[in-house]
């Protein structure tokens, strides 16, 4: 008999259901194993439902959900591609370019790599005469500033754009330039995390709003400046809580909130000069999570944008800015992430803690005297820590490194002082490069049973740019030890199952030669002690600092050497 598919009706399980069936699958676990802590010490559940979020916010919900829809200027973004160019004529020639592909907002980050002559400035005025614009100055004496001076007043209510100083600068009888900015970057790109990135943008517009008297008028001048890392959900429910935040900003200084723009630039927080295509991606998933989370304008970064741009590298940016506004329909809804149960209760998250910081901020008397930055470190520690150790995944880098990548001898000043998670791994290479081991691999016994945990040095020795040389897979413990009797290698690992590791690391002890030094794949808490005693250097194991242990095998070698 057959049966309509219309007429089957699937039953719904409740939250309880679905935990009882998740404590069987954990087979002994706690059920708390599935819960994990963000880097802003947010809870994440492993299960989202309208019950438990409802049960959470109440009537709170439909507020945020209102308010992030109200305070969004559009449900789309503006390109803003940044132009570079070494001489006036290339930067002028690379503005021409980006417009007739797409550009929307002429980006510009200052100091240039040339010289602002008075026919470049007059130029430059044309073209900020008839398009919007974004500026970021590292002083209010900045030679580009006075571009502002040539644009004919008659012209000035035309001009849109936004200028990022360290102080607002001051464009008169320019109602359309922002100049007042939240800006978040130089604390991101110093590891800051999303609460505090969210607290910092309210922390700065408290200063400056309480310079002026209007606080309307102030707010048509200001906006906020977010880079967006490759956290995808939290980037989403970062920009929301920000809408969500500065409805209460503005009913604290007594005032119905209207939408700021939230400009968004990609992070550099990520990026690692090695394999740097995987950039690429990471630029992609960033740029996507901003427009999802409401980004009024986007600047995407190019891949290689820590060392050398190239022609190609600046348009392949500039279209995923494209692809993701033209082909990937998100900029078709207003606020696609609302109603989703984790990126609401994410939101809600992020805003409660950011206000409460924003509060011990306005107490403490700023954020110097708050001292954010010592706080930033600790959470920059943490995120070097966890990459480390592999707990944050960095393609490319920690873990499917190509060993055989070269970094360029160029560096662009723009990224330089970007605190970067790569930086340990980079300069591990460096290490390893200088010192210039003789690294291998002592394998033993069947193929099947070490190559899993050779694989795993391989990669492990990938990450400080070396290959090492891999024997066969010696049948007895006499091959084994014969050949690190006489092997020209400085360093050498044993990676075998941990019955064979146990049989064959006491003899090669014995007849190990002098200035070898030899570590073991795998943990053996019971003969570590008595290994290690009698000449073995250590281990290599999942979970383990990478940088700290390659850094004391070089350290380890060079003592055996002298």
């Amino acid at each position: 008999m057959s049966t309509n598919m219309k007429e089957i009706e699937f039953q719904s399980a409740s939250y309880d259901q679905w935990q009882e069936e998740a404590v069987k699958a954990l087979k002994g676990k706690p059920f708390e194993s599935l819960f994990t802590k963000t880097i802003e010490n947010i809870t994440l559940e492993p299960l989202y439902t309208k019950e438990s979020l409802i049960e959470k916010l109440g009537d709170q919900l439909e507020k945020q959900v209102s308010t992030v829809r109200t305070l969004s200027k559009s449900s789309t973004f503006a390109v803003a591609q940044q132009i570079v160019g070494e001489t006036e004529e290339s930067f002028f020639a690379n503005l021409e370019e980006s417009l007739a592909r797409g550009n929307e907002i002429i980006t510009i980050y200052s100091p240039v790599a040339f010289t602002w002559t008075e026919a470049a400035i007059a130029k430059l005025a044309s073209y900020l005469s008839e398009n919007s614009f974004k500026i970021t100055v590292q002083s209010n004496d900045d030679a580009v500033l006075a571009v502002f001076d040539k644009i004919e007043a008659a012209n000035r209510d035309n001009v849109n754009g936004y200028i990022i100083a360290p102080e607002a600068v001051d464009v008169a009888g320019f109602p359309n330039v922002r100049t007042f900015a939240a800006n978040t970057i130089p604390y991101h790109n110093n590891g800051a995390n999303s609460v505090q990135e969210l607290a910092i943008a309210l922390a700065q517009a408290s200063q400056q709003a309480q310079s002026v008297e209007d606080f309307k008028a102030f707010e048509q001048k200001f906006f906020v400046q977010f880079a967006a890392d490759t956290q995808f959900f939290s980037e989403i429910a970062k920009i929301r809580a920000f809408k969500v935040l500065w409805k209460a900003f503005a009913s604290a200084f007594g005032n119905e909130a209207s939408a700021v723009p939230v400009v968004v630039e990609t992070s550099a927080r990520s990026f690692s000069k090695y394999d740097v295509y995987v950039n690429l991606l990471r630029s992609g998933n960033e740029a996507f999570s901003a427009a999802i989370g409401g980004a009024d304008v986007i600047t995407v970064h190019p891949h290689d944008c820590l060392t050398e741009t190239t022609e190609q590298s600046v348009r392949i940016a500039r279209n995923v800015s494209l692809v993701t506004k033209e082909e990937s329909h998100v900029t078709k809804v207003l606020d696609p992430a609302g109603g989703s149960y984790f990126i609401e209760s994410l939101t809600a998250d992020y805003v409660k803690a950011a206000w409460a910081m924003f509060l011990e901020i306005e107490q403490a008397g700023g954020l110097q005297a708050y001292g954010i930055d010592a706080k930033i470190e600790e959470v920059y520690n943490t995120r070097i820590q966890q990459v480390e150790t592999r707990k944050h995944t960095l393609i490319g880098t920690n873990i499917y490194a190509n060993p055989v990548d070269e970094i360029p001898t160029v560096e662009n000043a723009q990224f330089a002082d970007v605190k970067r998670i790569a930086l340990p791994f980079e300069n591990l290479r460096a290490s390893f490069a200088q010192a210039d081991l003789k690294v291998a691999i002592l394998t033993f016994g069947q193929l099947k049973n070490y190559k899993p945990r050779a694989d795993f040095v391989q990669g492990f020795f990938a990450t400080a740019g070396i290959v090492a040389d891999q024997t066969e897979g010696f049948q007895s413990i006499e091959e084994a030890t014969a050949w690190a009797a006489t092997a020209d290698y400085d360093y050498v690992v044993v990676a075998a199952t941990d019955e064979d590791t146990k049989q064959l690391i006491p003899a090669l002890l014995d007849g190990k030669k002098q200035g070898l030094v030899l570590d073991a794949a795998g943990k053996y808490k019971e003969e570590a002690d008595a290994w290690t005693a009698n000449g073995l250097n250590g281990f290599i194991f999942a979970g383990q600092n990478i940088v700290e242990k390659l850094n004391d095998v070089v350290t380890t070698v060079k003592g055996a050497q002298q």
